[in-house]
């Protein structure tokens, strides 16, 4: 079998977020047994929001499994998964992740809830996208104008609807990286930290975006389109396919999230009186 990634490589392939612990030894060349912690790859909203950190001592406290957490973005984390080097993943790009189990990677997807995207930027607004109602049209708007976009451009589940945005306005802003269309390659709170200095509009999900503490002048700008509709789910990576995962403890965190006290411990979750996930696991 494929050697699954020693904890403390995994951390460096990936850019593992302060979350997570220390790094800690292979499993290399063995299945995972009962003690061993759980990897759990995830996106950086669900970390930057502080979600993780109100989940995860509770699943740990329920289970007695230790979690380890990988935050990236959701290309990264199913490319990851796919190589057996992590347990579960918790992401927000439906389409992939089906394709992921379709490839055998995955023991299936379960919905866990959702939230949903939203545009952000100066409040000066110079392409006049307040004044719009959806997201197509607001970016092209501001790709008429020349506006300042910052992208996350990491293949993550927010990189991957914005573009799914873009192809709705006819607009392919690529030609246009490094000009107005500035392609970061960061996780969301360091793409708001550069929209922010660059006066610049964003795309962001809503959690990261109330968590986010340096707002300065900017603000949302358009919200409530039903494209921008973000739903996030769970998949335990498949033990057929990669006997090094920890699938016990996999399926124990899958079965939580998606059942009465995970999805109570979502529904607990806010920022400032804002609930920034719905569950809806079974809906």
């Amino acid at each position: 079998m494929t050697p699954r990634l020693p904890f403390g490589a995994l951390l460096l392939a990936l850019s593992l977020s302060a979350l997570a612990p220390a790094l800690a030894p292979a499993r290399a060349d063995e299945d995972a047994g009962a003690g061993d912690p759980l990897i759990l790859l995830s996106t950086t909203s669900t970390e930057n929001s502080g979600l993780l950190a109100h989940l995860l001592p509770l699943f740990e406290a329920q289970s007695g499994i230790e979690v380890r957490a990988v935050a990236v973005g959701t290309g990264q984390a199913l490319r990851a998964a796919a190589r057996g080097d992590g347990d579960v993943l918790l992401t927000h790009d439906r389409t992939a992740e089906e394709r992921f189990v379709a490839e055998g990677h995955g023991t299936g997807r379960r919905d866990v809830m959702y939230n949903d995207f939203v545009l952000v930027g100066p409040a000066g607004d110079p392409a006049g996208i307040a004044a719009l109602d959806e997201a197509p049209a607001a970016l092209a708007a501001i790709a008429a104008r020349g506006a300042p976009f910052a992208s996350r451009g990491d293949e993550s589940g927010t990189h991957r609807a914005e573009m799914r945005l873009w192809a709705e306005a006819s607009v392919d802003p690529l030609p246009a990286s490094g000009t107005w269309y500035r392609e970061m390659g960061q996780g969301m709170g360091a793409v708001l930290n550069a929209a922010v200095a660059m006066d610049a509009y964003a795309l962001t999900d809503r959690a990261t975006w109330a968590a986010f503490g340096n707002k300065r002048g900017h603000r949302i700008l358009l919200e409530g389109d039903p494209r921008l509709f973000n739903p996030y789910g769970v998949v335990p990576v498949d033990p057929a396919r990669h006997p090094g995962v920890n699938a016990d403890a996999a399926e124990a965190f899958a079965s939580w999230i998606t059942g009465p006290a995970g999805q109570a411990a979502i529904a607990s979750f806010e920022v400032d009186g804002q609930r920034l996930f719905v569950p809806n696991a079974g809906s």
